[in-house]
């Protein structure tokens, strides 16, 4: 790579700087010279008044007096040309007082002749005075015309400084942007492509001139709904949007990419448009898939081994129970008993059966806009006579507007907490207690949360409750709150567990609906 060229002017956009004189035109002479310029006047002066006194006054000598009258303006205007209004009266006075009294001993006296001689001095008077404030006038506007230039020439210089900061802080954002591996594109407040980095450009196939001005949901044949977050975030619906996101480009390549989407604001608040950042995980995610299909492997192991156990335990007891037919000899009240504990044991394993199906093959969920303060009074209602039994109360304290909706599954919901509130019963079945449910809302999430005052799990289970088949219950199959952690992932939320010795609290956080 070449050199990068200097920041000037001309690369900035500014115009050159002015080149400004420091000879200043309207005073010839420099302050080093005003004595040069005192004695020349005081020369001239006193030149004028030897030749005047001593030329005699005949009428043949009239043209030169006249001539010396008028030369007498020439020290006057140079006097107060060089050293303003004051230089300007004591040369007039220089020049005045020899020949007023010239004239007053030879020319007529000094108001003799029609007040001629008067009038000259005079005329010495406002002639200096006159010529000394259009110099003090002039030297005045040039100082404030020198003092503009030079805070003009500074403050040219702060505005060159400035330029050149902004262009290095621009080339260093340009070059941090061509270096990153992400894709970042920019959109205007119409949804339209402004910018877009090489990364961008590698990323979709597409050069940045291509992508400017087009909106970008027609970057891609599916955008996976990048472009219904990036109108959410210009309208101000959303301050900052994250999604994992599968991109199908124009060119037909599927690209795995997480996705954010956040609001581009001037110092002012002004909305600028927003800002997309695309980070391609396309190999991560093939390895979570490899992992994932491995810890199915390996869930299938302890599904094997775990169904193993509940199926052989009853079959033990239904094959004891069939030799104790066989030993009744037609005793109707044994053969009653027996076949009692045969179907026991046969609704036994069909709920292993079915929980097992439920774990291996769950239905895909139906999402529909889904409000939650519903679902969970009907579960509520479902198991309020059952905890009755089990002298449990259930308090749910959820106000009419504090949890927003969310896009779900209305029969899977109530699966999920169905299962919280069964567990948290039987926890408490021999010494009774309380069950509170309570939710609340974000702009982005709602989160509900379950809470007993039952003894608590133990710290060492903690880990293992969402895994298959794990139970401390004789008739419990272990699958209830694994099946519960496999619904909430499906509705791409999560969820906690609490517990200590004064009880447990299960978390359950869902993604609230954006279609308020």
């Amino acid at each position: 790579m070449g050199e990068a060229p200097p920041m000037t002017p001309d690369r900035i956009g500014l115009p050159r700087r002015p080149q400004t004189s420091r000879v200043d035109g309207a005073v010839p002479v420099a302050r080093s010279g005003n004595a040069r310029a005192l004695a020349a006047v005081v020369v001239m002066l006193s030149i004028l008044t030897i030749v005047h006194i001593f030329t005699d006054n005949t009428p043949a000598n009239v043209p030169l007096h006249l001539l010396y009258r008028r030369l007498f303006f020439v020290p006057i205007v140079y006097a107060a040309w060089i050293f303003g209004k004051r230089g300007g009266l004591l040369a007039a006075l220089g020049a005045a007082i020899p020949f007023g009294i010239h004239a007053q001993i030879s020319l007529n006296q000094a108001l003799g002749m029609g007040f001629d001689n008067a009038l000259e001095i005079a005329s010495y008077l406002g002639v200096g005075l006159l010529f000394g404030i259009v110099r003090d006038v002039e030297e005045s506007r040039t100082r404030d015309l020198r003092q503009v230039s030079l805070q003009l020439e500074e403050a040219y210089k702060k505005l060159e400084e400035r330029a050149i900061q902004l262009i290095n802080v621009q080339d260093y954002t340009s070059s941090i942007l061509r270096s990153i591996t992400s894709a970042v594109l920019t959109v205007g407040p119409d949804g339209s492509v402004a910018t877009a980095n090489p990364a961008a450009e590698r990323m979709l196939g597409i050069s940045e001139f291509d992508m400017v001005p087009k909106p970008i949901g027609l970057l891609f044949k599916d955008d996976g709904g990048l472009a219904s977050d990036v109108s959410k975030v210009l309208a101000g619906r959303l301050p900052l949007a994250l999604r994992d996101a599968s991109l199908v480009t124009a060119s037909g390549q599927e690209i795995h990419v997480q996705a954010s989407t956040s609001r581009m604001r001037a110092v002012g608040g002004t909305v600028l448009g927003a800002v997309v950042t695309l980070e391609d995980v396309s190999d991560i995610k093939a390895l979570t898939d490899q992992l994932i299909r491995a810890d199915r492997l390996a869930a299938m192991g302890e599904l094997t081994a775990g169904v193993a156990h509940e199926v052989r335990n009853p079959l033990g007891v239904i094959r004891a129970t069939v030799q104790l037919l066989e030993d009744a000899q037609a005793d109707p009240e044994r053969i009653h008993e027996a076949a009692g504990v045969v179907k026991q044991e046969i609704d036994r394993l069909d709920k292993v059966i079915k929980a097992l199906l439920d774990f291996g093959r769950p239905s895909k969920p139906t999402l529909v806009r889904t409000d939650l303060k519903s679902v969970l009074e009907d579960v509520v209602l479902f198991t309020n006579r059952f905890a009755k039994q089990a002298d449990v109360t259930i308090d749910v304290g959820i106000g009419d507007d504090d949890l927003r909706p969310v896009f779900g599954d209305p029969d899977q919901l109530k699966q999920v907490f169905l299962n919280l509130v069964t567990n948290a019963v039987q926890a408490m079945d021999r010494v009774g207690g309380q069950i509170d449910i309570s939710g609340s809302s974000t702009d982005d999430y709602v989160v509900i949360t379950v809470s007993d005052n039952g003894p608590g799990i133990a710290p060492e289970d903690l880990n293992k409750v969402f895994d298959p088949f794990f139970t401390k219950r004789a008739d419990g199959t272990g699958l209830g709150l694994t099946i519960v952690h496999r619904i909430i992932d499906e509705h791409d939320g999560h969820i906690e567990i609490e517990s200590s010795r004064a009880g447990t609290t299960f978390v359950v956080t869902l993604p609230a609906s954006m279609d308020d």
